[in-house]
């Protein structure tokens, strides 16, 4: 019935953030799209035209969908149970903080965020507001990696000793030369901008690129596209991944002069307490180092070695040494080009089945902050030049304030949470 619908929210409408309206979320019986809100003028009253139109051509009751610049404003509806987050990353926990703070259930974009004293912020807010969290990482909707990590969890390949995790370094661009210009009409610039530091403007700095590849904004594709890899690095082994662990390793920057100053390649190796090994590459090495056991060499995975043999696993794939486990992880339907095929829109019924408690939570925080960490200690012991070693309990790296001070951003006044 109506009144059983979960109402939500669209944060952030970019690209990415429209797509998952289409695919994820308007397809769904059991929710409705009712609030649009983006720092572009444009972008904010296009997707809530777009949500008016489908559910009008398909015949579908709704309230009609109201479009906001800011996201404290459609966050003060009772009428909102739910929101979907795909800001650029150095507003994902900010904005999901404040979610939490007003009650709503939060689907929110990967990878996590910058700074570590606002994850622990996040996790209280959930806790004292019972407000359920889902870290959007596609591959938890995905039934070929489900079979994989229960394979690896059921002990299919014995005690795990070793895992590969490779994932893209950056995009085919170049690092462009920020050329001041005004802000143009219908886009709020000191929005977009919120906590990090105030730049400069220039059509070129707002892009998806450059809120990758700047460190104001984010430590680059180490945390975007690793996020993956990493996730499904956690979800098999959890418990071994969990405790004190040391990161050494070194990447490439950008060159100097552009805008863009991330590592954009990379080669890390983490020792865990465990016992366990992860070596973490870009994809730009992996290729030479760690993809002779792929058949399909896909530019993303994460490759778990155990005590009996091997999994290999990745969101359009998945592999093992051991027949009988490969026969089963390749019996998914598949493309002309090999790769495995899945539902478009099960990412967000996978959320709407955590927000009505059908489930529990699917990729919880605590499970974001493990994989989005290890990419933060790769970007930090690289910037430093040196091994550094993360305690999960006290929240910092052991004897190294200056490691620490790189996992702590500075928010503007105006922005702060």
């Amino acid at each position: 019935g109506a009144n059983d619908r979960i109402h939500i929210g669209h944060i952030g409408l970019g690209q990415r953030g429209s797509n998952e309206l289409k695919s994820y979320f308007l397809p769904l019986k059991g929710s409705r799209s009712i609030a649009s809100c983006d720092v572009s003028l444009d972008r904010r009253e296009k997707s809530a035209e777009l949500i008016r139109s489908y559910y009008r051509e398909n015949g579908i009751s709704a309230p009609d969908c109201s479009a906001y610049l800011d996201f404290e404003e459609l966050l003060l509806r009772n009428d909102i149970d739910a929101v979907h987050i795909t800001t650029p990353d150095h507003w994902h926990v900010p904005a999901a903080i404040k979610a939490a703070r007003a009650g709503k259930h939060i689907m929110l974009a990967k990878p996590l965020g910058l700074s570590y004293p606002n994850y622990l912020m996040l996790k209280n807010e959930l806790k004292d507001h019972q407000v359920r969290f889902h870290y959007a990482t596609q591959q938890r909707s995905m039934k070929h990696l489900h079979l994989g990590i229960d394979m690896i969890r059921d002990g299919k390949i014995g005690d795990i000793e070793r895992v590969e995790v490779w994932a893209p370094g950056k995009n085919p661009v170049k690092s462009p030369i920020c050329k001041e210009v005004p802000v143009p009409e219908g886009f709020d610039y000191e929005r977009w901008t919120g906590p990090a530091p105030l730049n400069s403007y220039c059509p070129d700095r707002v892009t998806n690129n450059s809120s990758w590849f700047q460190y104001d904004y984010s430590i680059g594709f180490l945390a975007g596209w690793g996020a993956h890899p990493l996730d499904i690095l956690v979800w098999g082994i959890k418990d071994q991944v969990s405790g004190v662990y040391s990161c050494s390793g070194e990447g490439t920057f950008w060159s100097e002069g552009g805008m863009y100053d991330n590592i954009y390649s990379w080669d890390l190796r983490y020792s865990y307490q465990s016992g366990v090994n992860v070596h973490f590459l870009s994809t730009d090495r992996a290729e030479k180092k760690i993809l002779n056991h792929r058949s399909l060499k896909e530019e993303n995975g994460t490759t778990f070695y155990g005590s009996k043999g091997w999994i290999s696993l990745s969101r359009s794939s998945a592999e093992s040494d051991i027949p009988q486990l490969n026969q089963k992880l390749n019996s998914f339907p598949k493309n002309a080009g090999g790769n495995i095929l899945s539902e478009e829109n099960t990412m967000g019924q996978l959320f709407l089945d955590v927000v009505n408690g059908s489930i529990k939570e699917a990729c919880p925080l605590d499970e974001a902050i493990i994989s989005d960490t290890i990419s933060h200690m790769g970007d930090i012991a690289i910037r430093l030049q040196h091994q550094i070693t993360w305690d999960p309990v006290s929240g910092k790296v052991l004897d190294d304030e200056k490691a620490n001070q790189l996992y702590v951003r500075k928010m503007r006044e105006a922005f702060q949470v």
